[in-house]
């Protein structure tokens, strides 16, 4: 389904829509929803809000959006890749310390995506297995871009790093990736 624009309205004689009439259409399928009397009605209305929204508001996740996380998520990692400090922190870093990072990264990118941009709905994106697409591609590009990197540089063997120091090394480095990917796709 593509977004109706104003040129394709204007040739088949029909209005476009604002924004305000597609926010009252989707609370008006949000009372539907709830007065539905079978799961499988609610289901079907929750997908038609979906579809009316991502389509609305141009939030079809796509390549353009993959490009700038990757871009974001490059650029800020970069520097943290090749320093030889980060990877003397992540040599000396238990494991309960990397699971930390880990979870650092995921709410720094869900608040990112979700949180500080009031016109994105993780609940009316497209998903996979319940996730965001956009925030699936958020983690998988941010922890990849400094994986990339680091092995583009060679920097494990150049550390004398083992394989268990590479992934804290990464971790380390997805924290900043993911603040440059989720910005990158925020902002542009």
């Amino acid at each position: 389904m593509e977004p109706v624009t104003e040129e394709r309205s204007r040739l088949a004689g029909v209005a476009t829509p604002d924004e305000d009439d597609i926010e009252d259409l989707v609370e008006d399928l949000e009372d539907l929803e709830e007065a539905a009397d079978s799961h499988d009605e609610r289901r079907v209305i929750r997908q038609a809000m979906h579809q009316l929204t991502r389509v609305s508001r141009g939030s079809i996740f796509g390549i353009d959006d993959l490009a700038q996380q990757g871009v974001g998520g490059i650029i800020l990692s970069a520097p943290f890749v090749v320093t030889e400090e980060v990877w003397s922190l992540a040599a000396s870093m238990t494991w309960v310390q990397w699971a930390i990072t880990v979870f650092m990264v995921v709410v720094i990118g869900y608040g990112t995506l979700y949180r500080a941009d009031d016109d994105r709905d993780a609940e009316r994106e497209e998903s996979i297995g319940g996730l965001p697409l956009r925030f699936v591609s958020l983690m998988a590009i941010s922890y990849l871009s400094v994986a990339l990197l680091a092995f583009v540089f060679d920097a494990p063997s150049t550390f004398g790093a083992t394989p268990a120091t590479t992934a804290k090394a990464i971790s380390i480095g997805a924290i900043f990736s993911v603040v440059g990917a989720a910005t990158a796709d925020s902002v542009f």
